[in-house]
């Protein structure tokens, strides 16, 4: 939402939106789409969408429709010629089909067969090409290829359509409003700032103590060792102040990308904006700093000795800064930058005249002490330092030839011993500081955000379904019937999915979760007390009851902000905070998070796993520490690989996982991971947030036959989902449907083509009725929106309290809330699956796995370890 707002505030004409509907809910989704259409038509805009599951009356708002497979055009003209031509191929989508779903599926070689409606002719395989190629001849892009034909009349294009400046702003305009941004993150992200500076108190008190006035003897040519020892500790801890700045840099890169290249700005008024708004914090630590240590470490008593500490630490922190703002737009990832940038920080103390004197320093590598910034700042703070009257007594050490004891510990140091040099080193700091940062600015100018690879697999497509069939046919089952339960109906209609029953190795116990009257409970909100809130808590779920029975796949769907995930999270106790009411039983037992944690999975929706191993690493790490210690390392094994096979990951098991978005899995070869790695620990529930969240309609029916694989196990299975499609929705058993401000507004089956729900809201007075082919999902958010109800002036919230369908559920609660003789309550002898070695061993052997497959990180470190020996 927030981009799609970003984009619109300004002239362009032509729009291009990628995946916009991602963590929407479908009624949000058809709203922004509506809208667009609206601003194409009134203001002759031009807007192309990518949409990855958009439901049919998203996608009946489209006028033109582009399809697109494996880089092949397959169909590119008006949406109501896109069924004909299809059906001139010889394939028709199901009454019942989503279209968009049915134009994804059709050019699959796995989903193609069951649409082909010629009764007369066998069916064979059409490939994409083939489609693209009959396309050429279908009358729509006939049509367009005539008006292409055509050349475009200059006249008709309006004088306001020129765009005559690269940017909407002038440079000093553009300068003012990036300032003003950057200083509003900067003070969002104040804590940060407090924080450095809090580490900095807390060193200088600890310095304060180590090099206490009253023991800083000085005078004499040894007294200056110590003296010299507290200023190099003190320029270190500000050189190291600097170092968060890498960091910071490289998270501001993203959006700076995009808002460079959709040339919001110039490039250089970001980088001056950050630049110069640094300055008060150089300022401010170096203030600190000195404020705090020269005067109780017994430094020149002077002022203008204090000030010239102050202007050398001050120059130090800017050039540190500038430095790691540098290396952070260069370097742009976190671990090299990390890794790079503490080794030019040890490159530039080394030479820095203290570890190594000059006079000590090879001929061949004396370019590397006058190049070190931080030798100009050790010259500058022993100069001030050295060369103040208290330490101008003459000196009586025929070793060294100094006339003071100054300017002897200075030239026994290898430093300048007059006063010019404190000055020549300023500058040569300023100088650094204007190197570092045009660097910066060129860098932010000229180069180009990381770019990652995609997972490769050695196979095609289509070779890796035929390789997952014959690995299915290992136990003498024909093709046909794999075919019919590894891909067949998502619908809950057909018959159970036996083998996957069959194939199952290690028993569980089918457990049920029953929650009455739950009330959830977070502190106010600052900001919401700020507008006039005056109660002490905000309530984000109120009486929530219902249950999750093993061999039911339950969906939570409410518009984003209903409360589905804090729902999930409370009954999977994975909230730390607020204040939870109500009743939770698992098969009539209490719930107790100690033992539910080792019997229940959790699928976030982030998609959370280790890049650096492959799939089968992943998966087995799972399963060596949350299976039980008792399981031989063969049943693991063995088990390991049918779960693979049951959410299609078999074909997949060498590839590494990689980074989201970067390199490796896709989307939604991460989300099949995401619940292998939970249903690999065997557990008897399984909640799973948004599993089909940025997915196109085919890879979320994949994943939807995982979960329904799942479920049929005879596992008690719990989604929340966004955007589900007909087919999607409908392939759920139960639902459990929530208003804003977290109210059940429906708890119960959905029925065959979802006539259960359909029938309970058209019971309702003034309810709109659902049109043939609508998405009962969206129909059922719509009906129950906020409007609706003050249309129709009722709260859907208590006409389910009041309804038929509450108390048969209420009757359900108290049912399996009830002990079964069958079950006892749950107990495990040890907290951990595993004992201790086994977790070690289980953790060291991913470590070692990951670090292996980290080829630039290792070889990083061995080329830091091989210039430091050098």
């Amino acid at each position: 939402m927030f981009c799609v707002g970003e984009m619109l505030t300004g002239p362009a004409t032509a729009l291009f939106m990628d995946e916009i509907s991602t963590g929407l809910d479908s009624s949000s989704t058809f709203q922004i789409v509506k809208f667009m259409r609206h601003l194409v038509h009134v203001m002759n805009e031009t807007v192309m969408i990518s949409l990855l599951q958009p439901p049919p009356e998203t996608y009946n708002l489209f006028d033109d429709i582009i399809l697109l497979s494996e880089g092949y055009i397959v169909y590119h003209g008006p949406r109501e010629n896109i069924l004909e031509f299809f059906e001139s191929v010889g394939f028709r989508c199901p009454d019942r089909k989503g279209v968009a779903d049915f134009l994804q599926e059709v050019t699959s070689k796995k989903d193609q067969q069951q649409y082909w409606y010629l009764d007369q002719e066998q069916y064979h395989y059409v490939s994409v090409p083939d489609f693209a190629e009959r396309f050429k001849s279908f009358h729509a892009c006939q049509q367009m290829q005539k008006e292409l034909q055509i050349p475009f009349e200059k006249s008709k294009t309006h004088p306001a359509a020129l765009t005559t400046k690269k940017y909407g702003l002038s440079s000093w305009e553009s300068l003012k409003a990036v300032m003003s941004r950057e200083q509003l993150l900067m003070k969002r992200n104040s804590f940060i700032y407090i924080f450095k500076v809090t580490v900095l108190i807390i060193l200088a008190f600890v310095s304060m103590t180590v090099f206490l006035r009253t023991k800083m003897p000085h005078g004499q040519i040894a007294d200056g060792t110590k003296f010299f020892g507290a200023l190099t500790f003190g320029l270190i801890t500000i050189m190291f102040n600097g170092f968060a700045e890498l960091q910071l840099t490289i998270k501001k890169l993203p959006v700076f990308y995009k808002h460079r290249d959709f040339l919001f700005f110039p490039a250089w008024t970001f980088g001056v904006a950050n630049i110069l708004l640094k300055v008060p914090i150089s300022l401010v630590e170096s203030v600190v700093w000195v404020v705090l240590t020269y005067y109780v470490m017994g430094f020149a008593p002077a002022a203008g000795r204090f000030f010239r500490q102050f202007i050398a630490f001050f120059a130090t922190h800017q050039m540190a800064m500038a430095l790691f703002r540098f290396l952070g737009a260069v370097l742009k990832t976190m671990v090299v930058a990390n890794t790079f940038g503490m080794f030019v920080l040890l490159i530039i103390f080394i030479f820095g005249g203290f570890v190594i004197r000059r006079n000590d320093i090879k001929p061949w590598w004396i370019w590397g002490y006058w190049a070190s910034p931080m030798m100009y700042s050790q010259n500058a703070i022993s100069i001030n330092e050295f060369l103040a009257s208290r330490w101008a007594i003459p000196n009586n050490d025929t070793t060294i030839d100094a006339p003071t004891v100054g300017k002897a510990i200075l030239k026994s140091k290898g430093l300048f011993t007059e006063e010019w040099g404190f000055w020549l080193s300023i500058g040569a700091l300023i100088g650094f500081i204007i190197l570092f940062n045009s660097l910066y600015l060129w860098a932010l100018t000229y180069l180009s955000p990381s770019s990652g690879s995609n997972a490769l697999v050695s196979e095609g497509e289509d070779d890796v379904n035929e390789i997952a069939l014959k690995e299915r046919s290992r136990d003498a089952r024909s093709e046909d019937e794999i075919s019919q339960v590894v891909y067949g109906d998502l619908g809950t209609n057909g018959a159970t999915n036996t083998l996957v029953q069959s194939r199952v190795t290690l028993p569980f116990q089918p457990l049920s979760l029953c929650f009455n009257h739950v009330n959830y409970y977070v502190d106010m909100p600052a900001e919401m007390k700020e507008q006039g809130f005056t109660e002490s808590r905000l309530q984000l779920l109120s009486d929530i009851s219902g249950a999750f029975r093993p061999g039911v796949l339950t969906a939570l769907v409410g518009v984003s902000g209903a409360g589905k995930t804090t729902l999930m999270d409370v009954l999977a106790g994975r909230k730390t905070s607020g204040a939870i009411e109500g009743d939770i039983t698992l098969s009539g037992y209490p719930k107790k998070q100690e033992t539910f944690a080792r019997i229940s999975g959790y699928c976030e929706q982030t998609d959370i796993h280790s890049p650096n191993v492959t799939v089968f690493e992943s998966i087995t790490y799972s399963a060596w520490l949350r299976l039980s210690s008792d399981i031989d390392d063969g049943t693991k094994k063995m088990f390991v690989e049918e779960v693979m096979a049951l959410v299609e990951l078999d074909v997949l098991c060498d590839a590494l996982v990689g980074l989201p978005g970067v390199s490796g899995l896709s989307t939604e070869q991460r989300k099949r991971l995401t619940i292998a790695v939970e249903l690999v620990a065997n557990p008897s529930i399984i909640f799973m947030d948004e599993p089909t969240s940025g997915l196109d309609a085919r890879a979320a029916a994949i994943v939807m036959r995982t979960v329904r694989n799942t479920v049929n196990t005879g596992r008690t299975v719990v989604c929340t989902i966004h955007q589900p499609s007909i087919d999607i929705f409908e392939s759920f058993d139960e639902l459990l449907l929530l208003k804003r401000g977290g109210q059940v507004i429906y708890a119960g089956e959905l029925g065959r083509h979802s006539h259960k729900l359909v029938e309970y809201f058209e019971a309702i007075p003034g309810v709109q009725k659902i049109t043939e082919g609508y998405n009962p999902a969206t129909w059922a958010l719509e009906v129950s929106s906020p409007l609706s109800e003050a249309r129709l002036n009722m709260n859907f919230a208590e006409i389910y309290a009041n309804s038929v369908l509450y108390r048969k559920n209420q009757e359900l609660i108290k049912e399996l809330s009830v002990p079964s003789p069958d079950y006892q309550d749950l107990s495990f002898p040890t907290k951990y699956s595993q004992n201790f070695y086994n977790q070690c061993a289980a953790n060291f052997w991913k470590q070692y796995r990951s670090y292996w497959k980290n080829p630039p990180y290792n070889a990083m470190r061995y080329l830091m370890t091989f210039l430091f020996g050098l």
